[in-house]
């Protein structure tokens, strides 16, 4: 059903027109005024102003603080452009936003805790209206963690997009409209392969255009959406107890964020030239700088102790003093 229309529209319609014209995607950011525009609408509010926008905020409170604060930002970036035509419009004042929360540092997943998880996707019961039940979380679980893709990158996959035979995946316009190639590993082959084998058999659509991830509801097969992904990943990690020392559960991102770190810690063991490989490493997932892939190369303790030892390997003697 399409919502009712405000006096919001045109200006949202030419602000959403104006970023992507500049080259930017403002997906998510088109989603969040949509949103607000239907809560202006559904207030019976004339416009948006700061009660309005009070209100609106307070919609938002089961949200993370930095979701809310990016929020917030959205709408008061859309308001500073409508100004430029209409200069009495509200704008939100920035200190009334959400406190940034502090940065939360990620839950790196080991190998055998992935190596739990695969089984505990593979041990979930399927039925005749969800036949790719596991086999569907654990193919998402393989090309999170051996691939490093983004949540998004995996629910948009359409079968058009993967080569079985040749390993290789196409990852379309994703972030910063980068489109890229990813090869994949023998065993993420394997899996695709099986995987594929699985859905054809369950009656899956078969069309290129149709997604990669999908599983019957109701009769009809339906594409995962990333916060269906999101949810049934995290049941996973509770069922089988992935948490770090801290008790902490991770999130669906952090499978990334542990490809990465294991991917420098396999160069070091190989003794691979660690800064000619960062570029390499940061096309793979897709950055736009190495600066990007820098993020998320956190100094783990086998980290430090990799690099240590090839400092010690090639620099020691300096250290040393004389004999």
């Amino acid at each position: 059903m399409t919502a009712r229309s405000t006096g919001l529209d045109a200006a949202i319609t030419a602000f959403i027109a104006h970023q992507r014209a500049l080259g930017r995607g403002y997906g998510h950011e088109a989603y969040v005024l949509e949103r607000c525009r239907r809560f202006v609408h559904d207030a019976d509010a004339t416009d948006l102003d700061q009660p309005t926008f009070d209100r609106w905020c307070e919609t938002q409170q089961h949200l993370a603080a930095n979701t809310r604060r990016a929020r917030q930002r959205i709408v008061r970036m859309f308001c500073l452009y409508r100004r430029r035509t209409k200069p009495r419009c509200f704008v939100p004042d920035r200190l009334t936003f959400a406190r940034q929360a502090p940065y939360q540092a990620p839950v790196l997943i080991t190998p055998t805790q992935v190596a739990r998880l695969l089984t505990q996707a593979t041990a979930l019961s399927v039925s005749p209206s969800s036949p790719l039940r596991g086999s569907g979380l654990r193919m998402a679980l393989v090309l999170l963690y051996t691939a490093g893709l983004r949540r998004g990158e995996v629910t948009r996959l359409t079968l058009d997009d993967v080569d079985a035979g040749a390993g290789v995946m196409r990852i379309r316009e994703s972030k910063f409209h980068k489109s890229r190639q990813v090869p994949l590993s023998p065993t993420a082959r394997a899996e695709l392969r099986r995987y594929l084998r699985r859905r054809f058999a369950a009656g899956g659509d078969q069309r290129p255009t149709s997604p990669l991830l999908s599983n019957r509801h109701d009769g009809t097969w339906r594409p995962y959406t990333g916060a269906g992904l999101g949810q049934a990943l995290r049941a996973l990690f509770k069922s089988a107890h992935v948490r770090d020392a801290d008790g902490r559960l991770p999130r669906v991102h952090d499978l990334r964020h542990s490809f990465a770190v294991h991917a420098l810690i396999r160069l070091y063991r190989r003794g691979a030239d660690v800064q000619v490989s960062l570029p390499k490493l940061s096309m793979y997932m897709g950055h736009v700088s190495i600066v990007s892939t820098a993020y998320y190369l956190h100094l783990v303790p086998t980290v430090a102790a990799l690099a240590g030892r090839r400092f010690e390997r090639y620099c020691g003697h300096l250290l040393g003093g004389p004999a």
